[in-house]
């Protein structure tokens, strides 16, 4: 087999999504990813199923010629007429994929949601610049103080948490910033907070969002400002924030920075 036999099968481990259809199976099933047709995971049936799928094949020509499945097709197993591609929508998505007859089963995959969960405003000090770097302006914005409420609990931002920002030439601006939040229980539990994301909009908007002076001004509508967020605790009250996942948005207001913190569940 050679270069043939090696770099086909890894081309064609590629082309298939593998799972197990049920907790009882011993066997895994695989899917095209090209035409979404499913079997019993077995590489030599699964390079057959590829030598006479015509998506896998038009889509090989077009963007991996040299893929040596297609010396196979070529030299040895002629290529089908073109069939029409089974439709991959949104209710296919969401209800799972579906195969053919031949020993397919659908494997339902849940869609997250979002639930909005908290909200911080933290009030900054003037922006300290640390000057361009090799990816852009950099600059240090120390935390103030600041004030949280949720679902889950409310209380204070612990003044010394800190923003990093990364200026790009366009100014969109790559943030991350760390602060510490005490709740307001007795005694108070402590959460690490850690947040990235960016800020990014026409240059004009966010040359005056850039000035405390003019950032009340913004319509926050005309900027993007989103955030990944990630919480730690030892506290075992509040221990269920460690396996969290947040998304959040962001406006600037003054010397003021909202967030609203949007769970995904």
């Amino acid at each position: 087999m050679g270069r043939l036999g090696d770099a086909a099968a890894s081309d064609v481990h590629a082309a298939f999504v593998e799972f197990r259809a049920k907790e009882s199976d011993k066997c895994l099933s695989a899917q095209c990813i090209y035409c979404q047709s499913v079997r019993a995971k077995n590489t030599s049936r699964q390079r057959q199923h590829l030598l006479e799928c015509p998506n896998y094949l038009n889509a090989m020509k077009e963007h991996n010629p040299q893929n040596p499945l297609l010396e196979l097709a070529a030299n040895g197993t002629p290529t089908p007429a073109m069939k029409t591609p089974k439709k991959r929508d949104l209710d296919t998505m969401v209800n799972g994929f579906q195969g053919d007859a031949s020993g397919s089963r659908s494997f339902p995959i849940p869609k997250p949601s979002l639930e909005r969960d908290f909200q911080m405003c933290v009030q900054l000090n003037p922006k300290i610049s640390v000057g361009p770097g090799i990816w852009g302006q950099r600059n240090w914005i120390a935390f103030v103080s600041g004030h949280w409420n949720g679902r889950w609990g409310k209380g204070t931002v612990i003044p010394g948490g800190q923003d990093k920002q990364l200026v790009a030439q366009d100014l969109s601006t790559h943030v991350e910033n760390n602060c510490l939040l005490q709740t307001h229980d007795h005694p108070p539990a402590f959460i690490a907070v850690r947040t990235e994301g960016w800020r990014v909009g026409p240059r004009e908007v966010l040359e005056k969002l850039d000035d405390p002076m003019q950032s009340d001004e913004v319509d926050p509508k005309s900027y993007s400002f989103r955030l990944y967020i990630h919480m730690e605790t030892g506290d075992t009250r509040y221990l269920h924030l460690n396996t969290g996942m947040w998304i959040g948005s962001g406006i600037r207001r003054g010397t003021e920075v909202i967030y609203d913190a949007y769970r995904v569940l």
